[in-house]
């Protein structure tokens, strides 16, 4: 706690002492004089008087000898003033010097006129060597004339910034400067608060590199995957699609060899149905590569008839509605992105949870549309799975969601895992239209 102060104005001013310290203003030298132009009534007073103001400046030279007050109030012709004890340790400089955060006194020109023990900490130099120079010699010559526009903004309101302080070993430090005019001074001088930006900078590159780090894996498993993706693609055609044309050809030629016209028929009507089926897996293979129905007649259609040949791939109840969506009013790339995520997410759950249920729910809210999928499989650690570079079906989720604004959510316990795809939209169309449902 703060110390009290001692005043000398013939007052009493609480101290540590039980009767209140104050100076006297007067010489005994008038005190006598006054003495011998009072009659005797009087002079007694004045005597008591004296007397009494006399041991009131024992007792405060006391308190000040004994450590009791760290500062006096004198009055004078310019009023009452405050005069600081040697030695005193007031308590906001106590304070002041226990901050983590460095603190400082500036002249208008940026000469440091006080520094708390931080500043010389984050420096490296000694305290005393920081007293008098400029704050401009000790940061970054790139920044100095940014900092002579700081100094003069803030002798007019709070002005901050980020710069670069330079330390003894000449290394550079990152901090954030936050200064204001100070009202004592005569307003000549700015206080200054100094925050080390250190560890948040580091924390922030470890970000970035983390991030590009999995941009990079991405890329590789990205670039990895479309050729995996071209091989099974060409796999499928010279397997399911090569074979058909290749029979067809075949058929084709026995016509030729035909003895009877009704053997003609029977054959003519197989090469139809190979033709069929080569027409039916090559139109498999390119919605695979990108669904035209999408482009032709919007997401709820594509997705209907996504999840309905999904279902009867895999033996998977969908479970698909559409609410208050008007598919055909979302612009292309939301429909895109949406159509991918969730063909990525349902891959996932005929891969990996062993479900026989899967629901998926749209919901347009007021500036986004989220889509929610809920399957009854088997669950899985999202926090251990949101972190692992492993999971590509994961990051390219979260990744075209991204490309939008977009974010995207795993809540999984023991049973069940719950996707939530949150994409914003760029206009507001708060026309609802009457919800479908397909399975």
């Amino acid at each position: 706690m703060s110390k009290p102060q001692a005043h000398f104005d013939g007052q009493a001013l609480k101290s540590a002492s039980p009767r209140k310290a104050s100076a006297p203003q007067e010489t005994h030298r008038s005190a006598r004089s006054t003495l011998r132009k009072f009659p005797s009534a009087t002079a007694t007073n004045q005597l008591t008087k004296l007397r009494d103001r006399l041991k009131t400046a024992e007792e405060t030279l006391r308190a000040i000898q004994s450590g009791e007050v760290d500062a006096v109030m004198v009055s004078g012709r310019r009023g009452d003033h405050v005069v600081t004890l040697k030695g005193g340790e007031p308590a906001y400089h106590i304070l002041v010097e226990a901050m983590s955060e460095g603190a400082a006194t500036l002249s208008y020109d940026g000469g440091v006129l006080y520094c708390n023990g931080r500043i010389a900490e984050l420096i490296g130099r000694p305290r005393k060597k920081l007293i008098g120079i400029a704050l401009q010699s000790l940061l970054a010559e790139t920044e100095r004339d940014r900092f002579e526009t700081l100094l003069m903004d803030a002798r007019k309101a709070i002005a901050k910034g980020e710069f670069n302080l330079r330390r003894s070993d000449e290394s550079l430090i990152p901090v954030y400067l936050s200064l204001n005019r100070l009202r004592g001074f005569k307003g000549q001088a700015l206080g200054m608060v100094i925050t080390d930006l250190s560890e948040q900078k580091r924390n922030q590159a470890e970000e970035i590199q983390q991030a590009e780090a999995t941009r990079r894996l991405l890329l590789v498993r990205t670039l990895s995957a479309q050729e995996e993706e071209r091989r099974r693609i060409a796999r499928e055609l010279h397997d399911e699609a090569g074979q058909l044309l290749t029979a067809l050809l075949v058929g084709l030629r026995t016509l030729e060899d035909a003895p009877k016209l009704e053997d003609v028929k029977v054959q003519g009507q197989r090469l139809r149905e190979i033709a069929s089926q080569a027409i039916d897996e090559v139109g498999r293979l390119a919605r695979g590569l990108h669904p035209t129905v999408l482009d032709d007649h919007g997401l709820g259609v594509a997705l209907s008839r996504y999840t309905a040949e999904y279902a009867k791939t895999h033996k998977i109840v969908v479970d698909l509605t559409l609410k208050e969506l008007d598919s055909s009013n979302l612009p292309s790339e939301v429909q895109i992105t949406l159509y991918r995520i969730l063909q990525e997410a349902l891959t996932n759950v005929a891969r990996h949870s062993g479900a026989k249920t899967v629901r998926i729910r749209f919901t347009r809210m007021h500036k986004a549309i989220e889509v929610a999928v809920i399957d009854d499989g088997c669950g899985f650690d999202a926090k251990a799975v949101a972190v692992s570079s492993h999971r590509l079906g994961i990051h390219s989720m979260r990744e075209r969601a991204a490309m939008l604004g977009g974010t995207v959510r795993f809540i999984s316990q023991r049973k069940g895992t719950k996707i939530l795809v949150q994409v914003p939209l760029a206009r507001d169309d708060s026309q609802p239209v009457t919800g479908q449902r397909s399975t």
